[in-house]
C-alpha cells in the first residue's frame, strides 16, 4: 500500500484525495483543512479566489506551492472562451499548466456543458496544457476526452455541492474499465463513505470541496476523508468477496462435532 502511488500527468502522488479551497471561513481554516486531509493536490477557482494579485490577501500565502501542487480550475465559466482565458491567466500568473477544466452548461444543476468542455479541452491541449476535465458520468464523453489527450477524466458523482454521493456506480465502473488515464470522481461527495465507495469502484482519486468546507467541523471531516480514501483504496486492492443472495457459513462443515 505504501508504494501504491497515484500517477497524474507525469507526476506521482501518495494521496488520492484532492481538495478544493472555497467556502471556508478564511484562508487560515483552508490551510488547516488541507493539512488535515493529507492531500498533495489543491484546486483553486481562479475567478473566485485570489492567486494572481500579490498586493491583496493571496491564498498562495497560506498554501505552500513548494509542498502542494496547485491545480487552478475554471469554476464559474459558462463558455469555452471563458474557460480558455481563465487557464491562460493562471499560467501567466506562474501557477502552471496543469488545469481543471470546468465549463458549466446550466446554472441550476451546474452540470457541465459537454460540447463546450470538449471544445475548450481541444484548444488547451494544443496550447500545451495538461487538462483534467470535469464531465458528466458518461462513458462516451469520457472516452472522447481521453482520446483527445486529456491527462485524466473527472466524472461527477452527483451535482456540485449536493452531497448526494455516487448516483450511478455502474457508469463509473464502465468509465474505469475503459480508461487508460486516471479517473477522478469530482463533485457530489457528501461524507466519508462516498469517498470510500469511489475508490472501491476502482477510481484513481476523488476531488471534493463542499463536503469538507461545509461540514460542522471541517478539520475533523478532512481527516475522515483522508482515512476513507485510504480505506477505499485498500479494499479495492484487497478484492472484495462476490455478493451472494444466500448465506454462506463462515466455518467449514467438515469435522463438525455431531
Amino acid at each position: 500500500m505504501y508504494d501504491d502511488y497515484f500517477e497524474l500527468a507525469g507526476r506521482s502522488f501518495r494521496s488520492r484525495l484532492i481538495v478544493g479551497t472555497g467556502k471556508y471561513r478564511d484562508f487560515a481554516q483552508t490551510r488547516a483543512a488541507v493539512q488535515e486531509s493529507g492531500a498533495e493536490i489543491v484546486t483553486v477557482a481562479v475567478r473566485r479566489v485570489n492567486i494572481t494579485d500579490h498586493n491583496k490577501e493571496n491564498l498562495l500565502d497560506y498554501i505552500d506551492g513548494e509542498k502542494y501542487t496547485i491545480l487552478p480550475n475554471t469554476a464559474g465559466c459558462y463558455t469555452a472562451e471563458e474557460a480558455i482565458r481563465t487557464c491562460r491567466l493562471a499560467r501567466d500568473a506562474g501557477v502552471g499548466d496543469l488545469v481543471k477544466l470546468e465549463v458549466i452548461g446550466d446554472p441550476k444543476t451546474l452540470f457541465p456543458d459537454v460540447a463546450a468542455t470538449i471544445e475548450a479541452a481541444r484548444t488547451l491541449i494544443k496550447e500545451g496544457f495538461k487538462v483534467l476535465p470535469y464531465i458528466t458520468d458518461d462513458p462516451v464523453a469520457c472516452l472522447r476526452l481521453e482520446e483527445m489527450g486529456c491527462a485524466a477524466v473527472m466524472p461527477l458523482a452527483a451535482p456540485i455541492g449536493s452531497g448526494l454521493g455516487i448516483r450511478n456506480p455502474y457508469n463509473l465502473r464502465i468509465i474505469v474499465e475503459q480508461a487508460k488515464v486516471p479517473v477522478i470522481v469530482d463533485a457530489g461527495v457528501g461524507t466519508a463513505s462516498d469517498a470510500a465507495e469511489a475508490l472501491e469502484l476502482g477510481c484513481d482519486a476523488v476531488l471534493m470541496n463542499t463536503a469538507i468546507a461545509g461540514a460542522e467541523d471541517p478539520l475533523v471531516m478532512a481527516r475522515a476523508m483522508k482515512l476513507a480514501v485510504e480505506a477505499g483504496r485498500l479494499a479495492y486492492l484487497a478484492g472484495r468477496i462476490e455478493p451472494k443472495l444466500y448465506a454462506t457459513a463462515s466455518s467449514p462443515l467438515g469435522g463438525m462435532i455431531r
